[in-house]
């Protein structure tokens, strides 16, 4: 995969290189997980907000309320559920 320089601070890299040897972790791999949760944190602001601006119009939350409802009905298929499958745990290797 191409890869590019970013520069930061002094004290920003300082930071990454702790979290990633409390993480013990490639400093890479911090940086791109901390910029994935960043992404995501904004797309979920910017749907709150969305929805914030949808429930201040009385009239299109209403509108949206009766169309999620008959949403809802598709849920009453007449099927069955299937009983929850157990959830496993996975062991831990340890590393040698």
């Amino acid at each position: 995969m191409p890869q590019t320089t970013v520069r930061i601070t002094i004290e920003a890299h300082a930071k990454l290189k702790g979290l990633a040897r409390d993480e013990r972790k490639a400093m890479q791999a911090v940086l791109e997980e901390a910029i994935e949760e960043h992404r995501r944190r904004r797309v979920l602001e910017r749907v709150n907000a969305g929805y914030a601006r949808l429930a201040s119009d009385a009239s299109a939350w209403a509108s949206h309320v009766a169309e999620t409802g008959e949403w809802d009905a598709s849920l009453a298929d007449g099927l069955t559920p299937e009983p929850a499958r157990p959830v496993r745990k996975r062991r831990r290797q340890i590393a040698r």
